[in-house]
């Protein structure tokens, strides 16, 4: 990327991480990058660039532009010369739009953050992972573009869009001085979000992959409208509240607190007795996806499995189990707690890189996106 008119890079980060956002170093390199291929005297094209590498949650939209805003304001100019960008980017009574950035940092990030490196980080698995790897994967997950798609409810609402005429409110209008136009109301289905309900297993042969899972729901807990997060071992904990603190460090402090059956042994039939008799009922309403976290390993009975999760598939719109052991090319799916809940599942997904979780967003992303 060759230098210009780009100062404060650096600042700019730091002001959207005030504002609440998530921005790694990361996504401060391909900022940079991003830089190099757009025309920088067009604040629009500046704004969008940067806009698509630093939102990562919808509702970051708003402090985004405020951001930008106060770095940007008055710079948008007609294009200059190069003499001219050298004068902007030295006048002092102008405000900085980002640092500049020379070669040699830009060559470095790119090699040490480059799209192979990156891939490959992404793709390697949880458990091989060295506490330099693990910081980047856990910045990784933090960071997905949630883009979950809307269902269309069975509540009809007011919308002058809408295609079904509203005769309880045509007819009420009907009534009164402007009777006789008798204007045709109208109304369409509800939008929302579906709910998501994740039960993780957080047993001793779950140990290296839990923590990052957690990361996961905790970011899902923070993108989308209604999520509600489990835990189970030798018993169900409700972590919904944990992961409500917007810090992840903070969240998982108080997961740790909360639960008091880490690594322990797996009764995954007996812990979705317990979900389907106490918050079935509370939980299992406005169609939710069930995301279930396990290797399937279980040292209770598989016909109470069975039984459990064919309630539990019954109560809700769709089930996807995530198997850390289902990313090995060898894997089948032959545990006796896997026989028995493989009839009762949607779909079984492999959860042991930050690869297969962003195949996991996918799919919830994609659920609704062509029913509507």
């Amino acid at each position: 990327m060759s230098a210009g008119p780009v100062r404060d890079l650096a600042s700019f980060a730091e002001a959207l991480r005030a504002r609440g956002m998530t921005v790694t170093p990361e996504q401060v390199s391909d900022m940079a990058r991003s830089l190099g291929l757009v025309d920088l005297t067009d604040r629009d094209q500046v704004h969008s660039a940067l806009r698509a590498l630093a939102i990562t949650d919808p509702s970051h939209r708003g402090p985004y532009d405020d951001v930008f805003r106060g770095f940007f304001e008055g710079l948008h100019r007609p294009a200059a010369t190069t003499e001219q960008h050298s004068s902007l980017a030295s006048a002092r009574s102008m405000k900085p739009i980002l640092q500049t950035i020379p070669e040699s940092v830009v060559e470095e990030s790119q090699s040490q953050a480059g799209a192979s490196a990156v891939e490959n980080l992404e793709k390697k698995d949880f458990a091989d992972l060295d506490d330099a790897e693990l910081v980047q994967a856990r910045r990784l997950v933090m960071t997905m573009l949630w883009q979950p798609s809307d269902f269309k409810t069975r509540r009809w609402i007011r919308a002058r869009d809408g295609r079904r005429p509203d005769l309880r409110r045509t007819m009420h209008g009907a009534v009164g001085p402007e009777g006789d136009l008798m204007r045709i109301a109208m109304k369409k289905r509800r939008l929302r979000q579906r709910p998501l309900i994740v039960i993780a297993d957080i047993s001793g042969s779950m140990e290296k992959y839990a923590e990052l899972f957690l990361v996961f729901a905790h970011a899902a807990q923070h993108r989308l409208d209604n999520v509600e997060v489990f835990t189970f071992s030798t018993e169900l904990t409700r972590i919904t509240e944990d992961l409500r603190r917007r810090d992840t460090k903070a969240a998982l402090s108080a997961v740790t607190r909360s639960v008091s059956d880490w690594s322990g042994g797996t009764k995954i039939g007996d812990t979705l007795a317990v979900w389907n008799k106490q918050w079935s009922r509370r939980l299992a309403r406005g169609g939710p996806v069930a995301l279930i976290l396990s290797d399937g390993w279980d040292c209770g009975d598989p016909a109470i499995l069975s039984e459990e999760m064919a309630r539990l598939a019954r109560s809700v719109y769709m089930v996807i189990w995530l198997n850390p052991l289902a990313a090995r090319a060898e894997y089948q799916p032959a545990t006796r707690g896997m026989k028995a809940v493989l009839p009762h599942i949607d779909h079984l997904l492999p959860a042991a890189s930050v690869h297969d979780l962003r195949g996991v967003v996918s799919l919830l992303d994609s659920i609704d996106r062509h029913r509507n």
